[in-house]
């Protein structure tokens, strides 16, 4: 059988997981009448709820005579040590890019990466059926992206589908409005190469994914780089430079059908498999028969930009809602995320209580601290800061982001004002249709921590902000940080509306009526740049008077303003914490206490 090995790049949200979806419909992996859920390659909850795909995925569908092995790729800049990977495994990669958003920062990273690799794209323009599609312009703008990231003159002769993913079909004339997905199952047989294979050399393996199984253990996922593995075969594992890691033997060896992992008792140069069997061999290993000694070359991965403190949760409600609270607990779950995920880092602080996790941006970490809540762990998480770095002159660098907006035009003062303060540079403005301005930064990532939910009240919620990590540049000195104090809680009980009332107009309240609280736990933000120590818990003293008029004051409180996890982690300061339970996200000062606290502000000061 004929065999292609391909991935899907594209930015966030352009349609690559819905192409698959139709992909497999049409090559008839899914039964006619067989019940799949949309967007089936997003398997995990999260990439379900956030509509984002998270971990890429091998798949493979047979069309004709030709096995497609299909590896569906995150969208997003901080998922990127996982695209990076995946792109040594594959032969060709299809660039999705929408209609009417064009060629956006993720795009260009991914695209960077492929070509760097020497592979040629195949360009689909998706979503042509949107009413503010601009495809000709759209098509400009990838011809434009390819010259800037030095293509070759063969990938710069690349062909062009237009396609529609959610109503799947593909044809060379931007003006169709229907048909089938063929002209894509045929532009991929016809301008992919099949794997170039040494099939009488000894068995090699490269390592892209790890995953792990309850029965079977570490579960390696690559290509087969040459010659042939057989069931139970002994292999040995190699790092980088060549030493052996662990020896052991290939018990279990999978194929890709569909979204099974189906058990196959040998697999041949060329193809993308599962292997079971070693305990100790991880990502970039190179997995090989016992003859060999030379390790295959593995991409180098771009260093983590941030991180923050996981520390036990040590806050009077410890314990209530979670089931994973000790610091064992918590080392085991990282260590482990930080073997199948090479871009994040994890060490163990002095006080093995905490724990440093170093990854590419605050939506990566962010998405680890859902997954561990939902696995019943409590945490107390710190504000995130960016790691320095020093040039050759020895002076301290900081690491920089591209970021793209696209808002309505009254609106791009206010933006542009705002980044200015972040210390960002502006390098592009343009109008890009339909009243709305694409506006182009170069800022350092430690401005723009925070910044979202601002940007969204700015925009009335109609801007979209694109960031992609750039480089490491010249340290930008002190940028302004949040202006309001908070509102802290001076004792442990429940939240009472009468005391909450005149509380409202002091500033924005976190809390209502009937929510337990513990001093030191912040329960608002304050109206002035002071933080401000308050009795949330000042219950109405009854007597037997009634009041006159023979009514008595109604409380009536404004609904509390609720922070997702994202928001939480980004509106702290250096010395306050989010606390992440199962079933609350609370915030609260690092040290509780009110004169521990003026230790440690006075300490500073002092610093």
């Amino acid at each position: 059988m004929n065999l292609r090995n391909i991935a899907i790049i594209a930015h966030v949200d352009h349609g690559k997981t819905t192409l698959v979806d139709q992909l497999f419909r049409q090559s008839g992996t899914f039964r006619d009448n067989q019940r799949v859920e949309e967007r089936a390659m997003d398997s995990n909850d999260l990439e379900k709820e956030r509509g984002i795909t998270i971990l890429a995925k091998p798949t493979s569908i047979v069309w004709n005579d030709t096995r497609i092995n299909i590896v569906d790729t995150p969208g997003h800049a901080d998922f990127g040590g996982e695209v990076e990977r995946i792109l040594s495994m594959v032969d060709g990669v299809i660039l999705l890019v929408d209609s009417s958003e064009g060629a956006m920062p993720q795009t260009k990273f991914v695209t960077g990466k492929a070509l760097a690799l020497g592979l040629r794209p195949i360009v689909v323009v998706n979503k042509i059926d949107r009413a503010d599609e601009r495809t000709q312009e759209v098509l400009d703008e990838v011809f434009d992206l390819f010259v800037s990231l030095d293509a070759t003159d063969e990938q710069l002769d690349f062909p062009v589908l237009f396609a529609s993913g959610r109503n799947g079909y593909a044809s060379t004339d931007p003006k169709a409005r229907e048909g089938t997905l063929t002209p894509l199952f045929e532009k991929i047989v016809e301008h992919v190469p099949a794997p170039k294979v040494d099939l009488d050399a000894p068995f090699t393996f490269l390592v892209t994914l790890l995953d792990r199984d309850n029965f079977l253990g570490r579960i390696l996922t690559g290509r087969v780089n040459s010659g042939v593995v057989k069931l139970n075969q002994p292999i040995h594992a190699l790092d980088n430079d060549g030493n052996v890691v662990e020896a052991g033997r290939a018990s279990k060896l999978m194929s890709f059908h569909g979204l099974e992992r189906v058990p196959v008792e040998e697999a041949r140069a060329g193809e993308i498999i599962s292997l079971a069997g070693l305990t100790v061999a991880t990502v970039a290993n190179t997995i090989a028969d016992t003859s060999v000694s030379e390790p295959l070359h593995a991409q180098p991965i771009d260093p983590p930009t941030l991180s923050m403190r996981f520390a036990v949760n040590d806050s009077p409600m410890a314990g209530r809602e979670g089931s994973k609270v000790t610091s064992r607990m918590i080392r085991d779950r990282l260590l482990r995320e930080a073997e199948s995920n090479v871009a994040i880092k994890v060490t163990e602080a002095a006080d093995r209580d905490s724990f440093e996790v170093a990854g590419r941006g605050e939506l990566q970490l962010g998405v680890l601290i859902e997954t561990m809540r939902r696995e019943g762990f409590e945490l107390g998480i710190s504000r995130p800061r960016v790691l320095f770095g020093e040039d050759e002159d020895g002076k301290k660098t900081e690491p920089y982001e591209t970021v793209i907006i696209d808002v309505d035009e009254e609106y791009s003062g206010t933006v542009v004002e705002k980044m200015n303060l972040r210390k960002a540079e502006l390098t592009d403005m343009r109008p890009s249709g339909g009243g709305k301005t694409r506006i182009t930064f170069s800022a350092p990532s430690r401005g723009m921590i925070g910044y979202h939910g601002e940007f969204l009240s700015d925009t009335r919620g109609t801007g979209i902000m694109n960031r992609l990590f750039e480089k490491y540049g010249p340290h930008k000195g002190a940028i302004e940080g949040r202006k309001n104090g908070v509102l802290i809680s001076n004792g442990a009980g429940e939240a009472q509306g009468y005391a909450l009332g005149p509380l409202e107009d002091r500033g924005i309240l976190f809390v209502g009526h009937g929510e337990a609280l513990y001093e030191g736990m912040i329960i608002g933000e304050n109206a002035k740049t002071d933080d401000l120590e308050v009795n949330p818990m000042k219950a109405k003293q009854l007597t037997n008077f009634r009041a006159s008029g023979g009514k008595d004051d109604a409380i009536r409180l404004t609904p509390p303003k609720k922070m997702t996890l994202e928001q939480a982690i980004a509106y702290i300061d250096d010395d306050e914490m989010v606390e992440v339970t199962p079933k609350s996200i609370r915030l609260r000062k690092r040290y509780l206490d009110p004169h521990e606290r003026k230790r440690a502000s006075r300490a500073k000061v002092a610093a």
